[in-house]
């Protein structure tokens, strides 16, 4: 039983699980609600868009730029997959 990396470090963690309970996000309430600065917020967002775990979209809204995020498939199967590790090494406490 391994962790994935791209999933179990703790800030990206943060991430799945938002943008899992939450959807698509704007990249503003992301930093604010889970208190990450903008560089430390868009680092961890290339690297999950990179593994093709999180969509990313730039738009104009009334002439001002928006990013949003949100998971792909992949990224919710990615999840997923992680909380079926936890729970098989929670359930495997009991023997």
């Amino acid at each position: 039983m391994e962790f994935d990396d791209l999933v179990h470090q703790p800030t990206r963690l943060q991430l799945f699980a938002y943008l899992y309970r939450h959807g698509e996000t704007s990249f503003g309430e992301l930093s604010d609600d889970l208190d990450l600065t903008q560089g430390n917020l868009s680092s961890h967002l290339q690297r999950m868009e990179e593994a093709g775990a999180v969509a990313i979209e730039k738009e104009f809204v009334e002439r001002k730029p928006r990013t949003t995020a949100a998971l792909t498939d992949d990224g919710q199967a990615l999840l997923e997959a992680h909380i079926d590790v936890l729970q098989t090494l929670i359930d495997g406490l009991d023997e």
